[in-house]
């Protein structure tokens, strides 16, 4: 979903969505890279595309750019392997592949796990 930036702060920023809700995308959920000023990213105003990752009970909204870069890349890999056949991967990148995906599922099932203790 389409967002506009109101506040960054070092952590983070501050989305505005439509229908008067608000939520944040936290710095881990900005880049594949490693972001370590968010200023550099980001400004009030700025349109951002940002996938909704989470809703706690409390109402906070999480949002990912990270995650909505990554499915629409997805997107346009898929029209393109409709169109021409992509070559495999390296044996080693598609074992790091998979390990980076085995890490962040285990870092997110462990953070739920402690939101619930």
């Amino acid at each position: 979903m389409k967002g506009k930036i109101y506040k960054v702060v070092p952590f983070g920023a501050f989305v505005s969505l439509d229908g008067g809700k608000t939520g944040m995308v936290h710095i881990s959920e900005v880049s594949e890279s490693y972001v370590d000023d968010i200023v550099k990213y980001f400004e009030v105003g700025q349109e951002v595309t940002v996938k909704v990752i989470s809703i706690a009970d409390n109402g906070k909204i999480a949002l990912s750019i990270k995650k909505a870069t990554q499915d629409r890349q997805g997107e346009n890999q898929g029209e393109r392997n409709r169109r021409a056949p992509q070559p495999p991967l390296d044996p080693f990148e598609e074992m790091m592949r998979k390990f980076k995906q085995n890490s962040e599922e285990k870092m997110h099932a462990l953070k739920r796990k402690d939101k619930r203790n």
